[in-house]
């Protein structure tokens, strides 16, 4: 069914109650239900005339039995199902009260971070596994060639120390050999802290410095496996819904997806904007970071349109 064909999605929220020892609870979809037997952060749709804060309330109350107090936003994640569409938006809730129980029948575990990943999970729940795990900001290097190497250098580490924790190291029109040495000398300025580095488009650069690999679209799109080892991130940059279900059809673990505003990168090119990073977002369960003319200030706005956070070159580059 089409886009246009489909009623306007439905608001639901949820919330990512965490105790006292940092553990996250999930509750099991129960028998009867769509996708019955799936894991999810418990919540429930609007009624009407309510808003996010009471609904969630309302829901926890009735679905496990505890008094919530005021969450943090989270995330909102745009999801398109084959007879519906939805906005799961989720709060981080630390503060409640009661005696959790699954008033509805429903199991539910506690669950430490780490290993949210390992259960199964609705699509739309997925993403917001990556929002509490994953990384909000992800530098795209600019071309060393305008630079001293030790400029471009002193750039990278900048940004590990601004808090980054991704950097795509990219170089259109580098010399290889130069290349090669940049990439060697970044990793190990990045080797004592937590930022995760991948390179762009050189599979065998990645595996000689066992770091991630970013695809751009035109490789992507060639690739009709992952053939990467799991451990290491495989990324992609994608433009469209074929691309997006082909990132996650062969197994990359995020993406990047734009451009979202004008930017000097793209002169002329109008940029897709919120609402269509937000038709993106309904396709593919991927942490997607959203790319074009953005900064740290557009966190909060990426968010509520679902994306993981921002990936760019100058705002993340120092000036």
């Amino acid at each position: 069914m089409s886009e246009n064909l489909l009623p306007p999605p439905l608001h639901v929220v949820a919330g990512v109650l965490c105790d006292a020892q940092g553990r996250v609870l999930l509750a099991q979809r129960s028998q009867g239900r769509d996708m019955a037997g799936l894991w999810e952060f418990p919540g429930g749709k609007l009624e009407p005339g309510e808003n996010a804060a009471s609904a969630l309330q309302r829901e926890l109350r009735e679905e496990l039995g505890v008094e919530i107090g005021s969450g943090e936003f989270l995330i909102a994640v745009p999801q398109a199902m084959a007879h519906k569409r939805i906005v799961l938006e989720a709060h981080y809730i630390k503060q409640w009260q009661g005696q959790i129980c699954g008033l509805e029948g429903q199991a539910f575990e506690w669950v430490w971070p780490e290993h949210l990943q390992q259960y199964p999970m609705p699509p739309a729940d997925r993403p917001i596994v990556a929002a509490l795990l994953q990384t909000e900001y992800c530098l795209v290097t600019p071309s060393p060639d305008a630079m001293r190497d030790s400029e471009w250098l002193a750039g990278v580490e900048a940004a590990v120390a601004a808090g980054v924790g991704r950097i795509q190291l990219r170089a259109p029109g580098c010399s290889p050999n130069r290349w090669r040495t940049l990439v060697a000398e970044a990793v190990a300025l990045a080797q004592s802290s937590d930022v995760q580095l991948s390179v762009n488009g050189e599979p065998a650069l990645a595996l000689q410095h066992h770091i991630g690999l970013h695809l751009p679209e035109k490789l992507l799109r060639a690739r009709m496996t992952r053939d990467f080892p799991d451990g290491l991130a495989l990324s992609a940059s994608c433009h469209d819904e074929y691309a997006l279900r082909h990132a996650e059809a062969i197994g990359c673990d995020y993406v990047v997806v734009g451009q979202i505003k004008p930017s000097p990168s793209h002169p002329g090119a109008p940029g897709i904007g919120w609402p269509g990073f937000s038709r993106l977002r309904e396709v593919t369960s991927l942490p997607m970071y959203a790319i074009g003319g953005l900064n740290r200030r557009d966190l909060i706005q990426a968010r509520r349109h679902g994306a993981q956070g921002i990936a760019a070159i100058r705002a993340f580059w120092p000036q």
